[in-house]
């Protein structure tokens, strides 16, 4: 059953840690969150509000992990990732996803060309995926051969091509925006893609000062253009860095229980929960529990993980990864408001 007693309420100190962190570990976390503080001085320039968006996107930067922003269309999801690929100095490129997309348009393909001396010889022309940041716009309008090029490109970092295989230069990273699957001409995403993102975020409608702001500074003048932040290799270096940051043994065992308390057959669910979910959360989800946790306490200064880390990064790792069943769908639960009351009694007593 979850667990609702102290058993996670243990001092910091006394508790094992299996990494350690050195002097040069303490100052990169320093200037870590400096630049995270220039990127967000950076977008605020253009992007009104949407601090938890930006917090989440740049927590799977950092992570090596990729992200889906869902919201309706008109919430600037487009803008918000292309000014975000602006403030870094990657090589950037936007797919707009259709229902006729095929995989080569994204991958590339061999194209006929004539070399000296008379000769045609196939030569093969990289498609956008060669890149180092995606935007794979309205993602959930392609069928499915297109979804299987951009999984296998996703998760081993490669793509093949008429039976050859290219690997994917580092970092590479997909930041994909989808409309709710009510609206017209698009389909739900396969649970096997959903769990290939660290994050779904969620954008919702701005505040209505927000909304004011929004107005005002659209329909003026131009938008600056952003500078570069970062760099690939400085990515790259981060990523490395939040991989290295401490995790007591505690930490550990609530990401794992909190994951296992989302499988409906497992002993480790609560009764309340069973007929709800049809499906639950998988080892990858407790991988990014940890990742996500460490990377949020980079990016605020801190130098081990907290188990208030765990708890922000929870709903976008699990709610897209935990299937509801009918039974909840007619109560009007949602994967969101169950991953939420999980993390409330696991949390109990902290």
């Amino acid at each position: 059953m979850v667990k609702t007693d102290n058993q996670y309420k243990r001092n910091i100190m006394a508790t094992p840690i299996n990494d350690e962190m050195h002097a040069d570990d303490v100052v990169a976390i320093d200037e870590l969150r400096n630049v995270y503080d220039q990127l967000k001085a950076s977008l605020a320039r253009i992007i009104i509000g949407q601090e938890q968006v930006i917090e989440h996107l740049s927590i799977c930067l950092f992570s090596q992990g990729h992200a889906l922003l869902m919201g309706v269309p008109g919430l600037a999801k487009t803008l918000l990732v292309s000014r975000f690929a602006e403030t870094m100095a990657l090589q950037f490129s936007r797919i707009q996803f259709t229902p006729d997309l095929m995989p080569m348009d994204i991958t590339g393909t061999d194209i006929l060309q004539e070399v000296p001396g008379g000769r045609r010889e196939f030569e093969f022309a990289k498609g956008p995926l060669f890149a180092n940041l995606i935007l794979a716009d309205e993602i959930n309008r392609a069928p499915s051969k297109t979804q299987a090029a951009m999984l296998e490109a996703m998760q081993e970092y490669k793509i093949t091509v008429i039976g050859r295989t290219y690997s994917l230069d580092p970092p590479f990273f997909v930041l994909a925006t989808q409309n709710p699957i009510e609206q017209e001409g698009t389909y739900p995403l396969p649970e096997a893609q959903l769990d290939r993102f660290m994050f779904r975020i969620e954008v919702d409608y701005p505040a209505r000062f927000e909304e004011i702001e929004i107005a005002r500074t659209t329909t003026g003048a131009s938008l600056p253009t952003l500078e570069h932040v970062l760099t690939g290799e400085r990515v790259r270096s981060f990523q490395d860095l939040v991989r290295r940051v401490p995790v007591a043994e505690h930490i550990y065992e609530f990401a794992v229980d909190l994951a296992r308390s989302t499988r409906p057959k497992g002993d480790a669910s609560p009764d309340w929960l069973k007929p709800l979910v049809a499906w639950g959360a998988g080892p990858r989800a407790v991988q990014y529990l940890i990742l996500g946790a460490k990377a949020r306490a980079a990016l605020s200064g801190s130098y081990m993980a907290r188990l208030e880390d765990v708890v922000a990064v929870a709903n976008p790792v699990l709610a897209h990864r935990v299937i509801t069943s009918f039974a909840a769908e007619s109560e009007n639960i949602t994967s969101k408001d169950i991953v939420n009351r999980l993390v409330e009694e696991l949390s109990e007593g902290n």
